[in-house]
């Protein structure tokens, strides 16, 4: 007697639009409930290059019913997928979850999935007494979760490791989170096995199906942009792999089988080194060569490097105006001498203080790091007490010994080293220079005897801006400043001559600043201010940038692209709508001009005839006068005479009459 078709089973993936959730689930979708992967090899290869028409068309009854979230609400939904959820409660979402059979959670693509999923886990475990059918739980997690554990055998640390292994496993420090839910997934299945059974899959890194970990390679070898492929380091670590549908492959065998072991590694039977893989993609996709460069160099691109750069010129003459433009047109550090005292201090401030404030809390535990402790605390009393030292010497002013040790030590901090920075009028004299830049350990004779002095090109410029303008431009710029502007500044009259002409003459010898920065091939690029008619500095600042070139640091991320698409969106609608207001603004204004200009024309036009009319009246009195007097009265007799006798012709009647009755005129 023939089997009836196999019953449908409802299987719940998060985020179904990602790389990995979006393989799995359309795969579990062409796959028919309970049958063995041996069975279906052959259909599975030729699913593989079909359409997702194909598979939207396709059967449904046996198979997987594939629902799941998306990882962005806007997507749209997948073709495989039944249904897609919008939660938003974990009420909602665990309602969800109860009506499916089967809940699978990668967390390997997203760690802020990490918490759902075992808040997941554990609602459903309390759930258990109230489930009508058993339920499966399986977690998606990484090999990194193995990336720490020791080789099973020291001596060959080629043996691979086995499932058996896991309970000795230690993970890479960024995925402590993940093997946190790798043991609560695994306990909370350890219950009631029956009803609620759980599975980890420790996936290798995934590809295939329009590759995850390895599209980076193949997009440079695409595109040929490049003459070889990079591997990032030496290229000998293996990586631990495996195709995203073998992945998918692995989860269908757990739901139809439930093997006995709970953990389970899904990896590639092949080794392969980076070198390899990368190898084989060159070979395969890009120009056929590979290049070694430095791991370090793995998040980095050529054009990611920091960006140095030293601002030189008078007081007075827009140096900080100017570096805080280009700090933020290419995302720099603005390093400014008094802001750099300012903060050492304080920062030595913190260390100490804490400790005075502690000093009677002292417990027995932890005596070797109160050790070091104190002699940090020490070494921060004595260069704090230093520091007033010096201070009080030189008239609150620190000597240059220190100020050149706070901003050495700022040019090496990490966010200086990543990114760079603008040096604000610093230094000022040939030896502060030398002090700053030059390497500590330099030895003088072999100075002398070098042309070029050796310095530490990690903190040395390497653009180096002179701004130049005469003293009479600078004090009458100084002297137009609005007063809010100059108190409390050395912008007053006094203080502002005496750091000029301080300037002028660490600028006159032969040893100056610029004269190191020639030395050391970087030529200062003289920009002489008076020339450009500008306050606000903006061709100055493009002309900079111009001697500079593009950014160096990372391009701009979607989420900022979008913020800046939005501020430009929102600009623009103000802008059409302030246009448009004061198009009706201007349209009202002229139809009221013209109205008023209508009525004025029509009185204007009024009054014209009003005086047109009395002047031909006024004209019209003496020719009224005359024909009144000499005509009138022979022409009504006439008219008269021509009523009562009616000749056939009254107008020649009236000629006539005219003619012989016309008075004599003088």
């Amino acid at each position: 007697m023939a089997a009836g078709p196999a019953r449908s089973r409802r299987v719940f993936l998060n985020h179904l639009d990602s790389y990995c959730g979006r393989s799995i689930g359309e795969y579990l979708s062409r796959c028919v409930v309970g049958a063995s992967l041996e069975s279906t090899e052959e259909e599975e290869e030729e699913d593989e290059n079909n359409s997702a028409a194909e598979v939207s068309s396709r059967p449904k009854e046996g198979v997987y019913q594939v629902v799941g979230t998306l990882s962005k609400p806007e997507s749209t939904k997948p073709c495989f997928a039944e249904e897609t959820y919008a939660v938003s409660s974990r009420k909602e979402l665990l309602s969800h979850l109860l009506e499916c059979e089967i809940v699978v959670y990668n967390i390997t693509e997203d760690a802020n999935q990490i918490e759902e999923a075992t808040w997941a886990a554990s609602a459903l475990h309390m759930e258990i007494e109230h489930f009508a059918t058993p339920k499966l739980f399986i977690l998606i997690s990484t090999i990194m979760s193995w990336a720490k554990s020791k080789p099973p055998d020291p001596e060959d640390t080629e043996i691979p490791f086995t499932d058996e292994d896991y309970r000795r496993r230690k993970s890479h420090p960024n995925f402590m989170d993940h093997i946190n839910a790798e043991k609560l997934i695994l306990k909370l299945g350890k219950t009631n096995k029956h009803k609620f059974s759980t599975y980890v899959v420790a996936s290798g890194h995934q590809y295939g199906a329009g590759e995850g970990v390895l599209h980076y390679f193949f997009k440079i070898g695409w595109l040929s942009e490049t003459p070889a492929i990079p591997v990032f380091g030496d290229g000998n670590n293996f990586i631990p792999t495996i195709h995203v549908l073998d992945l998918a492959a692995v989860l269908q065998n757990i739901a139809d089988h439930r093997p006995r072991f709970h953990y389970i590694l899904a990896v590639d039977v092949s080794m392969h080194t980076l070198q390899e893989l990368i190898k084989c993609i060159s070979k395969n996709v890009g120009p056929g060569k590979i290049e070694k460069i430095p791991k370090e160099n793995a998040f980095l691109s050529k054009e990611l490097t920091p960006l140095k750069v030293c601002i030189h010129g008078p007081p007075g003459v827009g140096k900080s105006t100017i570096a805080e433009e280009l700090c933020k047109h290419y995302k720099l550090h603005h390093i400014k001498i008094n802001d750099v005292i300012s903060e050492t201090i304080a920062n030595l401030e913190k260390i100490v203080v804490p400790k005075e404030l502690d000093s009677d809390s002292v417990g027995e535990e932890g005596e070797d790091d109160e050790e070091e402790e104190d002699k940090n605390v020490e070494a921060a009393h004595e260069l704090l007490a230093r520091i007033k030292e010096s201070m009080e010497q030189n008239a609150d002013r620190l000597d240059d010994q220190h100020i050149v040790k706070f901003v050495k030590d700022k040019l090496k901090s990490m966010p200086c080293r990543n990114q760079g920075y603008v040096l604000d009028g610093f230094p000022e004299t040939y030896d502060q220079a030398k002090d700053l830049f030059n390497w500590e350990s330099e030895d003088e004779e072999e100075e002398i005897k070098g042309k070029i002095p050796k310095c530490d090109k990690l903190i040395t410029p390497e653009f180096v801006i002179s701004l130049t303008a005469s003293d009479e431009f600078l004090i009458n710029r100084i002297i137009n400043l609005p007063e809010r502007i100059v108190a409390g500044t050395h912008y007053t009259q006094d203080r502002f001559l005496q750091s000029l002409n301080l300037f002028r003459e660490f600028n006159t010898d032969d040893k100056t600043v610029l004269n190191y920065f020639d030395e050391l091939e970087i030529h200062p690029q003289f920009i002489d201010v008076a020339k450009f008619e500008d306050p606000e500095n903006r061709f100055i600042v493009k002309e900079i940038i111009k001697e500079i070139g593009e950014p160096r640091n990372y391009g701009l991320t979607d989420e900022e692209k979008e913020n800046l698409e939005r501020k430009a969106a929102e600009e623009r609608l103000v802008k059409e709508a302030q246009e448009k207001a004061e198009r009706e603004r201007k349209e009202t204004e002229e139809r009221a001009e013209r109205m008023a200009n209508w009525e004025e024309w029509n009185k204007h036009l009024e009054e014209v005839k009003r005086q047109e009319q009395e002047l031909l009246e006024a004209q019209s009195i003496p020719l009224r006068n005359y024909l009144m007097k000499n005509v009138m009265p022979t022409l009504m007799q006439g008219i008269n005479e021509c009523c009562t006798i009616r000749p056939d012709d009254p107008v020649d009647f009236l000629a006539e009459y005219l003619f012989k009755n016309s008075p004599d005129i003088e």
